[in-house]
């Protein structure tokens, strides 16, 4: 067989003993009998590290917008979107408590196996390298899950599930009849166990998922509409409406991500009034690097949709005035990107426009036949609405709507924004009414 050649994965079954082999031959084995001493005390580590609000610090970080994270790939992301949008009210809730025990061990102790979900000395079945998941879980995830209204479950707990409690380790190879996202869930048990996605960032960034799905979450979102219709019964005018926007990015946490989506929402709405003369591209994550995807700001609108055809691009630049390095920036993107005829910034304050600045917009410019206009955001959006001759109330309130609808996660195609969201909802919430 040649070296890169995948083979399917096998399970050996011994008397005293497990013995998994992956897709590339890599062998793991798993010795039953009573727990080892250094399982013991990687045990009473976990203990510990959840005695001492292990869980509970991490959830209370994923509340705020600003949490970071890190060393993980988009595609892990939308396993682990999957994931929690596979849970019902039927199913879908076990499997996901037990992937938050299986990132939080790994979290806490990386050499801990988290396919090993039992481990104890006085039980009929156990692993040598095992923990006891079930009793992990009764006393330390589940009340936790419980206290912040993540996940509805059982005062027992999700391991009370017979399916998962069954004498193999988890893995493709775990047989059981799990109901809910069985294969994202061995997707992710595997990649941790591997080392190829970092459990600390897929724990947070599962959580705060479950944040933005959750029940609290959902009722909060219920306020948010009824706010934005009492207001629109006001009939607003566009200053009115301005005026809203303004005070709702500076009164949010982390303003400058509030000032992307207030600029894109704009968009959003000049695509729904068919004004665009492309496709406006989905609002770009906050982790994102924008060179390095191929982007050129935080507002695209592409020629074809689906792909990286720029035509017009807008950069958000909240709190700097003083653009020469994104100037430069600008010029090694459109290096790439020839067909763009719009590639703007739009400042939150007076653009610093001083003779050097503008003598290289103009040099940039010629080079790559673009405009590069430099606009403060008042004039950027009266611009807007007047390049595409629109009635400026009622644009005012579509664009507080889609500002409302997008962190209310109700625009997941145009507006996926994976940071916890409820923050801003609230303060939405307390500038519109």
């Amino acid at each position: 067989m040649a070296k890169n050649d995948k083979s399917e994965p096998v399970l050996f079954v011994f008397s005293d003993r497990s013995i998994l082999q992956d897709e590339d031959g890599n062998q793991y084995q798993y010795d039953e009998g009573q727990p080892t001493n250094l399982a013991k005390k990687r045990l009473a580590a976990i203990k510990h590290a959840l005695d001492n609000g292990f869980l509970e610090k991490i959830i209370v970080e994923c509340q705020n917008p600003e949490v970071k994270i890190e060393k993980i790939q988009p595609e892990q992301i939308e396993v682990i979107k999957s994931l929690v949008n596979s849970v019902t009210s039927e199913v879908g809730r076990a499997i996901v408590g037990l992937t938050i025990l299986q990132l939080t061990v790994k979290s806490i102790i990386p050499e801990q196996s988290i396919r090993l979900h039992k481990g104890s000395a006085g039980a009929e079945f156990s692993w040598k390298e095992g923990i006891p998941m079930r009793v992990l879980d009764k006393n330390y995830i589940t009340p936790v899950l419980r206290k912040y209204n993540l996940l509805k479950l059982n005062a027992d707990g999700f391991m009370m599930t017979r399916s998962l409690a069954e004498n193999y380790p988890y893995s493709k190879l775990y047989k059981a009849a799990i109901r809910g996202a069985k294969i994202e869930w061995m997707e992710l048990t595997d990649s941790v166990e591997i080392g190829t996605l970092d459990s600390y960032n897929a724990l947070k960034q599962l959580l705060i998922f479950l944040n933005n799905n959750s029940e609290a979450f959902k009722e909060l979102t219920n306020e948010a509409s009824k706010a934005i219709e009492a207001y629109i019964k006001k009939r607003p005018s566009y200053k009115d409406c301005f005026n809203v926007v303004t005070n709702f990015i500076e009164n949010s946490t982390y303003s400058a991500r509030m000032f992307e989506v207030a600029l894109h929402a704009l968009f959003q709405v000049l695509e729904e009034e068919k004004c665009l003369s492309g496709f406006l591209k989905p609002l770009s994550q906050m982790r994102s690097a924008n060179k390095k995807h191929g982007n050129i700001g935080d507002i695209e609108v592409t020629l074809t949709q689906g792909n990286m055809d720029i035509i017009e691009s807008w950069d958000a630049k909240y709190g700097k005035a003083y653009l020469r390095d994104e100037l430069e920036e600008l010029n090694d993107k459109l290096k790439s990107h020839p067909q763009t005829k719009i590639a703007g910034f739009v400042t939150d304050q007076k653009p610093n426009l001083k003779d050097e600045i503008r003598k290289r917009i103009e040099e940039l410019e010629l080079i790559h036949e673009t405009a590069i206009p430099v606009m403060e955001f008042a004039d950027w959006v009266s611009t807007q609405i007047e390049k595409y001759e629109l009635d400026s109330n009622k644009i005012g309130i579509k664009w507080l709507t889609a500002i409302s609808e997008s962190i209310c996660q109700k625009r997941r195609e145009i507006a996926p924004i994976d940071e916890p969201t409820a923050e801003w909802v609230q303060s939405f919430i307390d500038c519109i009414s």
